[in-house]
């Protein structure tokens, strides 16, 4: 009979350790999903403030630009029209990242970057750890067990 129970019992801890499993990943995949749909938005909300910054360094241009070539007619000095030059290079920059492929072109150079330089991610002095987190703890409450009693004497 005892032989019985202990079958049992290890039965139920099986089947309810593949339960758990199972609502861990079901869990973990509900994470991911989410954080994706976090990450999506966020996207999202940048892209809308590229555009809308475009749209303020567009109007700008274009008014900077009339003004400068109005100059350029009254003065007929060609240094006059230089200015445009950087803020044109800008006016690029920003319709591109704002409307063209820019993003796209930044993550494919992400992508090289996590595949084939890898080397270039790691953190100086590797990944923090327990050990490494105490001893900072440590001494920064030393610090100011030091810096108390520095108070007192003065």
């Amino acid at each position: 009979m005892g032989s019985y129970f202990g079958k049992s019992v290890d039965e139920n801890f099986k089947r309810n350790q593949e339960f758990m499993l199972q609502l861990q990943r079901l869990q973990l995949e509900r994470q991911i999903h989410m954080r994706n749909q976090i990450r999506e938005r966020k996207l999202a909300l940048q892209i809308a403030k590229y555009r809308e910054f475009f749209y303020w360094v567009g109007t700008f241009y274009v008014l900077a630009a009339g003004s400068t070539i109005f100059a350029f007619q009254r003065t007929k000095k060609p240094a006059v029209l230089t200015a445009l030059l950087p803020l044109t290079f800008i006016v690029l920059y920003q319709g591109d990242l704002a409307y063209g492929n820019k993003l796209q072109r930044i993550n494919s150079e992400a992508e090289n970057i996590l595949q084939f330089e890898e080397h270039l991610l790691h953190l100086p002095l590797g990944l923090p750890n327990f050990d490494s987190i105490e001893e900072g703890r440590q001494e920064q409450q030393d610090e100011e067990s030091l810096t108390k009693a520095h108070d007192i004497f003065l």
